[in-house]
């Protein structure tokens, strides 16, 4: 069922890609540079999740854990929150939107053509003030973030990168000092595909507490759910 769903998207793309000599996230970003109003973050979200519920399957958030992500991030209300995989910038752009004055969300990515159509999409958004696009592997950056990027300590964290990265990345963000009392941390796809070693850890640890958030899997009928880990200290 969902695995021949996905397969068979794949396909699609590969033969897609090889025909128009461009890659699907390219292709997202050319239709929101045709169909979106320049300068409106949520004209952008909306364009792309058009798009991907419409034309092509894409791994953003998408509409239905978008509005998660909203609630929580309005919850975090935070100054300086941290995405860890930009994609398309598709979340960037939604989380940003929402961001109070003076707020900076700092968003990870390691894949250099993500990366790329990534800042397009943030600066046709017009949000590039509030969002700083790091490129390279988390666990290179993370370690920066104090020293480099004037990070005291992260209000919210959105983890929706590898999901074999969330523990230890999560592990990294203790060890370095860049969570407080209350920081919340929201992780994406934790039943589809999954991150059981993620959920396993942050549910037994007595430093967060952690709430559950079922949903579907982005632009399909497929159960998957976020996780809610607020760290205690």
């Amino acid at each position: 069922g969902t695995a021949a769903l996905i397969w068979n998207e794949i396909i699609r793309e590969k033969v897609t890609n090889f025909f128009m000599n461009q890659s699907k996230e390219q292709r997202i970003l050319n239709f929101v540079l045709q169909n979106a109003v320049r300068g409106d973050p949520y004209s952008v979200v909306d364009t792309i999740d058009k798009y991907c519920s419409q034309k092509e399957w894409a791994m953003n958030v998408g509409d239905e854990k978008g509005k998660i992500l909203d609630k929580i991030v309005e919850e975090a209300n935070p100054s300086v929150a941290l995405e860890l995989g930009t994609y398309c910038g598709y979340s960037a752009v939604r989380i940003s939107r929402l961001l109070k004055a003076g707020a900076r969300l700092l968003t990870v990515e390691f894949n250099p053509e993500f990366a790329a159509v990534a800042k397009q999409m943030i600066e046709f958004a017009g949000v590039q003030d509030k969002v700083k696009l790091l490129e390279g592997p988390s666990e290179e950056i993370i370690p920066q973030l104090k020293k480099k990027y004037e990070v005291d300590t992260l209000d919210f964290v959105f983890l929706d990168h590898w999901k074999d990265r969330y523990t230890p990345d999560t592990k990294l963000l203790q060890e370095c000092n860049l969570l407080r009392k209350g920081t919340i941390l929201l992780a994406d796809n934790v039943i589809f595909p999954g991150a059981p070693d993620f959920l396993n850890y942050v549910r037994k640890s007595p430093h967060f507490q952690c709430t559950n958030y079922p949903s579907h899997l982005e632009y399909m009928q497929v159960e998957d759910a976020m996780e809610k880990a607020v760290f205690l200290g």
